[in-house]
């Protein structure tokens, strides 16, 4: 009678596990691909902020996108202005966030500020994707200019973060007199990858803002400011666009500590006023 070979148990079996987490992951990915948009454009709630500053006067301008979509945003006009400046905004907040910030710039800059609302911010229509909020930004300038009697080239255009890639992408399409990037990146898709490395962003990410490849486009004046604590866009992805930017009139303003949200010194606000000093502004 021949003996029967047992089969040796294998625990945990191999496979149903690797299934398991293969599963799991795969899942993940999907639930992030859903919610890409979400953490792109985490929008503020409209009621938060002051709509009616009171010591900001400022004109409520209502526009719209080349597809219909109606937009919101603030005139803060300068009695006599030494330059033009359409600001974009970060992906966390909206106009009325930025109340005393305009107020700053519009002061020491002597400055007519344009602020205005992504399609899905503030008071702005629509839903945001990249497309949608880059056609956003130039139709903003494409206003200021038409208001002021202005080319588009002789505006300034000024992108704190996610407002940074806006503002490059507007200055490669319709120019401008100078170009004002804040705490922003190369390309969004590198910061993503920062914080999801388990995640192949580069591969699935919809919202890309690929900076780097539209500031080729661009050869006016660049300044450039990163905060070396930045922890949400680290400095050295910030400095990639600077490195990329073909102009040769550029300068980039390293902050000492200062984070992500940190409202640069004042010492920033007199060096760009003296950078800006250079660049004439017609007005009719």
């Amino acid at each position: 009678m021949s003996a029967v070979r047992s089969t040796p148990t294998i625990w945990p079996p191999k496979w149903p596990w690797r299934r398991a987490i293969l599963i799991t992951y795969l899942g993940l990915l999907l639930a992030m691909t859903f919610l890409e948009r979400q953490i792109v454009y985490p929008a503020p709630p409209v009621d938060r902020g002051d709509w009616q500053p009171p010591t900001l006067q400022h004109e409520d301008v209502w526009f719209t996108a080349p597809d219909g979509t109606r937009l919101h945003g603030w005139l803060v006009a300068h009695p006599d202005p030494k330059t033009a400046i359409v600001y974009c905004h970060g992906n966390g907040e909206h106009v009325a966030d930025n109340a005393e910030l305009v107020s700053r710039m519009r002061s020491q800059l002597q400055a007519t500020i344009f602020i205005f609302d992504y399609r899905g911010y503030g008071k702005s229509a629509g839903i945001p994707n990249e497309a949608g909020v880059i056609s956003d930004g130039i139709a903003a300038q494409q206003w200021l200019a038409n208001r002021l009697q202005l080319e588009t080239s002789d505006l300034v255009l000024m992108g704190r973060s996610l407002g940074g890639g806006v503002a490059t992408a507007m200055a490669a399409q319709q120019g401008a007199r100078a170009l004002i990037l804040v705490s922003t990146f190369g390309r969004l898709v590198d910061v993503a990858a920062t914080h999801y490395r388990w995640l192949p962003v580069r591969l699935l990410m919809c919202n890309r803002y690929n900076s780097i490849a539209r500031i080729q486009r661009y050869k006016g004046p660049l300044i450039q400011s990163h905060g070396t604590a930045d922890q949400i866009v680290p400095i050295e992805i910030g400095r990639q666009l600077f490195d990329a930017a073909p102009t040769s009139n550029k300068v980039f303003y390293e902050l000492e500590q200062y984070g992500h949200n940190d409202n640069p010194p004042a010492s920033f606000y007199q060096n760009l006023a003296e950078f800006l000093a250079g660049n004439t502004f017609h007005r009719t």
